[in-house]
């Protein structure tokens, strides 16, 4: 028997690849899979709210297609003919700056400068840091002594490679729209190695990415085609983890709603798993395999009397909370154009919202004819009190950062209120060594395993595939000691 604990995305794969791994060849029967949800509703943090017309995505939106895992279960749940990607004229991301959006300078991407042409024509950098970032070339690669990752911030990077003006105002808005993180702790290794990679290979980020688009071809180079890259479902994200909870439920797993209270390992390397309340039966089960798809700390509580050093290292991952308020409005009562995916907000412009994603230009079916959809993103980890707000202040506060940034004015035809505390988990520099300490410590204990956003990628992807990791662990164990 394998317990799954966490029904988000990560446990719901984990139990899914479960069953698949044991009806595999050579298998001699398919486990036992009982996953098991404190809170009873599927998906965790990907949930989508249907309401009068209006598509409201609590979390996530869309997903990347250019990695495999998230296509591959698009495919498995029979969703492929729902895949929308985002709409061709809102292929691009503004910046807000003085009372104004500008277009993010066309091919920067993230980090990498994107081209000359782009850099010169923007009004979002001054002269002085325009010919900043132009010479990022010319920058040399920071010297690594061997055997050294090479590991920095990425706030440390960026202004070493690319200039003050260029982090404050393009790198560290972009940076908290994906991450919400302090740059100044966000771990360059764990969370942007490709960067690393390329100023190692190729001298400057410059050299790199002219190679990478050189490789790719004229029809990809394009920061349309990049967004494009980018998908859903028409029904909204939220019906991937509904499908695959009936998917997994169909093939013998056995959902129950419980939180488990505590973990210990037994003699002979079982797990004794402690339940709030009956699961199967029982208060208590005992099974050959346990995979923890929980944010770390959580994970942490559980393991404290089976593994000290493992659950050190589990709580030492922090989080941020932040908030997302969704409002709806007539066309008419929003000035701007909203010809994008959304707008990133500096940190140095003073305002309290890190971005504004525009749902109904990225994707149809969002709200009814004649209205339009925007959700604001507060808190992060530079404004960890933001989603403390109560329900008032935090429309009030939403209302007043789209009326500064898109014009937008009157009432709200629609409201949602999206709260999650600690939330996202946060890489900060020594990411990578703690997630070593931590195979190493798993390794010793047969049987378990960990899932989630919280190891080694934040995306619907990255997390798709650490369930399926976690899935190969606890089977290779079990065929070990069986």
């Amino acid at each position: 028997m394998v317990v799954v604990v966490g029904g988000g995305l990560a446990g719901l794969v984990a139990a899914e690849s479960l069953q698949a791994l044991g009806a595999g060849p050579g298998e001699a029967s398919l486990p036992r899979v009982i996953l098991v949800e404190a809170a009873g509703r599927a998906g965790g943090v990907v949930e989508t709210i249907r309401r009068g017309g209006w598509l409201i995505e609590r979390s996530a939106d869309n997903f990347l297609a250019a990695r495999p895992e998230g296509m591959a279960l698009v495919d498995r749940l029979g969703l492929t003919d729902e895949l929308i990607s985002v709409f061709e004229p809102a292929r691009r991301a503004l910046v807000y700056r003085a009372g104004r959006t500008f277009p993010v300078p066309s091919g920067f991407r993230l980090l990498a400068p994107g081209l000359a042409a782009g850099i010169e024509g923007t009004e979002i950098l001054s002269a002085e840091g325009k010919a900043r970032l132009l010479a990022e070339r010319n920058v040399p690669p920071k010297p690594t002594a061997p055997g050294d990752r090479g590991d920095e911030s990425l706030e440390s990077f960026a202004l070493r490679r690319l200039g003050r003006e260029a982090f404050d105002r393009l790198v560290q808005p972009l940076v908290a729209g994906i991450w919400t993180a302090d740059p100044a702790r966000l771990s360059m290794a764990a969370a942007c190695p490709e960067f690393l990679r390329m100023e190692k290979e190729h001298g400057s980020l410059s050299a790199a990415e002219e190679a990478r688009l050189g490789d790719l071809g004229t029809a990809h180079r394009a920061e349309g085609a990049r967004y494009g890259q980018f998908v859903t479902l028409a029904s909204g994200m939220g019906t991937l983890p509904e499908r695959l909870a009936e998917r997994i439920e169909a093939s013998g797993v056995e959902r129950r709603r419980a939180a488990v209270t505590t973990l210990e390992r037994r003699p002979g390397g079982a797990w004794r798993v402690s339940f709030d309340r009956a699961v199967a039966g029982t208060d208590a089960i005992e099974a050959d395999g346990v995979i923890l798809a929980l944010r770390a700390p959580i994970a942490a509580r559980l393991m404290a009397t089976a593994d000290a050093s493992l659950a050190a290292d589990l709580a030492g991952i922090e989080y941020a909370s932040s908030a997302v308020v969704v409002l709806g409005y007539a066309r008419e009562q929003v000035a701007h154009p909203l010809d994008a995916a959304g707008v990133v907000v500096p940190r140095i412009e003073g305002r309290r919202s890190l971005a504004v994603s525009f749902s109904t230009s990225k994707f149809p079916g969002r709200a009814p004819e004649g209205h339009v959809l925007l959700r604001v993103f507060l808190g992060g980890a530079l404004d960890p009190e933001r989603h403390l707000l109560d329900d008032e202040q935090l429309v009030a506060l939403a209302r007043e950062e789209l009326a500064a940034i898109v014009g937008a004015s009157g009432p709200p035809k629609l409201v949602e209120i999206a709260r999650w505390p600690a939330a996202m988990p946060q890489y900060h520099l020594g990411h990578l060594d703690r997630l070593e300490r931590m195979t190493r410590r798993l390794d010793t204990l047969p049987g378990l395993a960990l899932a989630g956003a919280a190891y080694e990628g934040v995306g619907i992807p990255q997390v798709i595939a650490s369930g399926q990791a976690a899935a190969r662990r606890v089977m290779a164990g079990l065929r070990v000691s069986g």
